[in-house]
């Protein structure tokens, strides 16, 4: 795989595990005998392709078999940046860029490159084209001299198509062979107090009727300004099998919102916002923009939950949705519930207000309510209407019988 203008890395996405499955991989970029980039993950990847009938969304782990592309990568000692360049399955590659300012390091770009002639795994394809999406929002630095280490998931948006790394420790520019014993935190794992995922909480049986879940505040920031701002409750519903009970069991999940972190990244059409709770579950809304209708909506959510009690990690989503819908520079608003339904799994959402683009001044613009808010607000106004229809007959009657009343008397 070529570099193109010293500024891609190449990431992909695609795997022949069993989905759900989430593997741990170890990478590192050597060159005469000394280790200068290393990389310990587990990752998977939602892709979107097209079929000859519809649009198809896969989601799977990057496979355990990955290797380093050591003719791609480098250390970047010839004045070109460190690359990480991995490769795996039939045509497909993940690929890394750094760079430093002296004090910092951080992922300069990262790009997804994925073979649609893979029948594996793009069943019914209706290309056989080999795709290549970069991002350059990663949104992962560190220290130099430290390990970067993130126990939480992160996702990143790269044309569309999404990868979520998890258990990731990371360090570029390294002074040794092995990661620092020194770490630079995520601040997604500083602002959660909890045990990492191995020790996640069991879950029990759900109540016939769950709770309604607290509302919380979420915000995604670009440069110290807030570009994305939600604030909903929010219900999870699904099935997983349970090694305590040892039997397949539903999940109702109500997120907590003082235990959940929210990160994202805001760009010109698409804008991301993760939620993550206890470091064990995450829940990813994705919204795009109609550039033509001057309108944005709700086109993926993703859910991974990794939980003690379960015998592998669940993962399910879909990024070919169409779900509130609204005006661009305007928030979306409903506070009846919500039920979304999405592959394996579903979302009920409570007093939801979301603004994705155009957020200004750090508060929501004016709403557009959904349509059964706005239904609800019409029953009041027939029943009113009703009633004063009907008191309005009742008087009409009253009037006309007691003038036939008076007809009837003759005068003396």
């Amino acid at each position: 795989m070529k570099r193109s203008n010293g500024c891609s890395a190449l990431l992909l996405l695609i795997c022949f595990a069993v989905l759900g499955c989430i593997q741990a991989v170890t990478l590192e970029v050597r060159e005469k005998n000394s280790t200068c980039i290393k990389l310990e993950l587990s990752a998977f990847f939602s892709i979107t392709y097209n079929t000859s009938s519809s649009a198809r969304t896969v989601q799977v782990p990057l496979p355990n078999t990955t290797t380093v592309d050591a003719a791609s990568s480098s250390c970047g000692t010839d004045g070109s940046l460190p690359w990480l360049v991995a490769t795996f399955g039939s045509g497909h590659a993940l690929g890394l860029s750094f760079t430093s300012n002296g004090s910092l390091y951080s992922v300069d770009n990262l790009t997804l490159q994925y073979n649609l002639s893979d029948s594996s795994i793009f069943a019914e394809a209706n290309s056989s084209d080999v795709v290549t999406v970069v991002s350059a929002t990663v949104g992962i630095w560190a220290v130099i001299n430290t390990t970067y280490h993130c126990v939480s998931a992160i996702s990143v948006v790269a044309g569309g198509q999404m990868v979520t790394f998890s258990d990731m420790r990371l360090e570029a520019y390294m002074p040794g062979n092995e990661l620092s014993s020194a770490e630079t935190v995520c601040s997604a794992d500083q602002a959660s107090t909890t045990a990492p995922t191995t020790t996640a909480r069991t879950p029990t049986t759900p109540t016939p009727e769950p709770t309604t879940p607290q509302r919380g505040t979420y915000s995604v920031s670009n440069n110290g300004t807030i570009c994305f701002l939600a604030q909903m409750g929010l219900q999870l519903n699904f099935s997983y099998f349970s090694q305590s009970q040892n039997k397949t069991i539903q999940e109702i999940f109500n997120l907590t919102p003082n235990l959940t972190t929210s990160s994202g990244s805001c760009e010109d059409s698409r804008a991301t916002l993760n939620l993550t709770q206890e470091r064990s579950t995450t829940l990813s809304f994705i919204f795009t923009t109609n550039s033509t209708t001057n309108k944005y909506h709700l086109s993926g959510i993703i859910l991974f939950a990794n939980w003690s009690d379960m015998t592998v990690p669940f993962l399910a989503g879909n990024t070919s949705l169409d779900y509130m819908g609204t005006t661009l520079g305007r928030s979306y608003m409903c506070n009846a519930e919500q039920t979304f339904v999405v592959e394996n799994f579903s979302l009920n959402t409570f007093r939801l207000q979301v603004q994705a683009f155009g957020v200004t001044s750090n508060h929501f613009s004016t709403a557009e309510e959904c349509q059964m808010d706005q239904d609800q607000m019409l029953i009041p106004i027939i029943v009113g209407a009703s009633l004063a229809g009907l008191v309005l007959i009742v008087l009409i009657a009253y009037l006309i019988g007691r003038k036939r009343s008076h007809a009837g008397y003759q005068t003396i």
